[in-house]
């Protein structure tokens, strides 16, 4: 598990992620424009996909093509949310921690499954959860 840094209590965390997800969903961040979805389906842990799947350590650095995707660096820890089905199970939605976030405590984002490694399952990811028609909101 990770560590809080800076003295952040878990709900303060959780409480940020949730704001930042609440954000990217409604489009509350101002001048946001829609993203196609990248798979019709996706398997969670629930049915708002709100519940981690596992845990995952990053094996090398990746640098995203567009803003549905989070930047990684090796070693980072990551926490799995969702694994789109279809496309091979290419693709995963997660939060990853870090300073470089500026305000938020973590960014959510898609990464590709290939560059990491389950560490810890923590719920099965066996719901399978429509996916909007728009998945993701770009500022």
């Amino acid at each position: 598990m990770l560590a809080v840094s800076r003295g952040k209590s878990k709900g303060t965390m959780y409480l940020r992620l949730l704001c930042l997800v609440l954000c990217i969903l409604f489009g509350l961040t101002g001048g946001s424009r829609k993203m196609p979805k990248l798979a019709d389906r996706k398997l969670c842990a629930d049915e708002e996909c709100s519940h981690p799947i596992s845990i995952a350590v990053a094996l090398s650095d990746y640098a995203p093509p567009d803003c549905r995707f989070i930047p990684i660096r090796r070693g980072q820890t990551l926490y799995v949310y969702s694994k789109l089905k279809g496309r091979g199970r290419l693709f995963w939605l997660g939060s990853v921690q870090g300073d470089e976030y500026g305000e938020y405590a973590a960014r959510l984002g898609y990464f590709p499954s290939s560059i990491v490694q389950e560490e810890h399952y923590l719920m099965p990811g066996k719901v399978e959860v429509k996916t909007d028609q728009w998945d993701f909101l770009c500022q």
